[in-house]
């Protein structure tokens, strides 16, 4: 039998090697690849649930609307479509120093794309302030006290020629996200604890929510990279003045139980108790993921360490978080923009 040969030297390649001024260019390749995937943190596969991309929506109080891409052009969140969605939904992007929740348009995008792709999403409510929202319960609307419509985590909207109990449906069967109906074309949507209810079943005014039995955690997206540093926000929350751990557990399954690495919320001091006063205290959570967590789905468990009521859990779950590969580190992509 034939044995393999190399091909001889003048032929550029030795022993399967690669000819040596070639490498270089293909290094080159390498490097620039690698850091064009690293660079900047892409939306494109940031959530679980993503439509085209393309929305258009109008506040049906106040005639405002857009229609925008909401990524750019490296598929990054698109700030200035953010910006113009933030108008639309009366919210105080300054005042806050955010966006209406990106996880909550990019799901609003998909569902509205599943069943009436191209077609305006009617805006009935948006954000409401604090003051607000007390106003639409003293009126009797369906207004929970701990609405996510404060915390810019949710809206109220219809699809013209949808109907709304199928788009109900539709959406609580995925089970991750809020959603509520109420009759007719209009429904609810929420970017926090998974649920599902109708008029009959919202248990808006039985008190379930205060003394903040009902307060959830959520990060901004769904998919981050090892190191990357995840933002928490707390939702239903009934009373402010409450106290969390620095050390946070993550963890594996969904009660627990199962701690696969720990991580440390960002602080200007080393306090052992980090004090939520406010709700803007409550969206700015910062919190860096170990080095080496390994590909894997994890939730956050953190523990409260001043509790203002009995009922109040002891410790919380989030949502559930993805993590994928390794981040390239600052150094090296500055290097490749050097040489890209």
């Amino acid at each position: 039998m034939a044995r393999y040969k190399p091909r001889s030297k003048n032929t550029g390649l030795v022993q399967g090697s690669i000819r040596p001024a070639i490498q270089p260019i293909l290094a080159l390749l390498i490097v620039c690849s690698l850091a064009a995937s690293a660079r900047g943190e892409t939306a494109a596969g940031r959530f679980f649930l993503m439509g085209t991309g393309y929305i258009h929506i109008k506040n049906m109080h106040t005639g405002i609307e857009t229609s925008v891409k909401l990524l750019g052009p490296n598929g990054e969140v698109n700030d200035d479509a953010f910006d113009r969605i933030d108008e639309v939904f009366e919210f105080p992007t300054r005042e806050k120093g955010e966006h209406i929740s990106p996880r909550l348009i990019f799901m609003l995008d998909y569902f509205a794309d599943l069943v009436a792709p191209g077609k305006t999403i009617n805006l009935v409510s948006g954000y409401r302030s604090p003051g607000h929202n007390a106003s639409v319960r003293e009126a009797g609307g369906n207004a929970a006290k701990t609405s996510a419509h404060m915390d810019g985590m949710a809206l109220d909207f219809y699809i013209d020629g949808v109907d709304g109990k199928t788009l109900w449906n539709i959406i609580r069967r995925r089970n991750c996200c809020g959603v509520g109906y109420y009759g007719e074309a209009t429904i609810h949507l929420d970017a926090a604890r998974p649920r599902f209810w109708e008029a009959s079943t919202s248990k808006v005014r039985t008190g379930q929510s205060d003394f903040n039995r009902r307060i959830y955690i959520s990060a901004d997206f769904d998919r981050y990279m090892s190191e990357d540093t995840v933002r928490l926000s707390f939702s239903s929350v009934s009373d402010f003045g409450f106290g969390i751990g620095p050390a946070v557990a993550i963890v594996d399954d969904a009660k627990g139980h199962k701690k696969a690495a720990s991580a440390r919320i960002k602080s200007e001091d080393n306090a052992t108790c980090l004090m939520i006063e406010d709700r803007k205290a409550s969206h700015f959570i910062r919190l860096p993921l170990p080095a080496g967590l390994r590909d894997g789905k994890y939730r956050f468990k953190i523990d409260f360490c001043r509790r203002p009521f009995k009922q109040m859990p002891q410790s919380i779950l989030s949502n559930v978080i993805e993590v994928r590969g390794t981040r390239l580190s600052s150094a090296f992509t500055a290097l490749a923009d050097d040489r890209c």
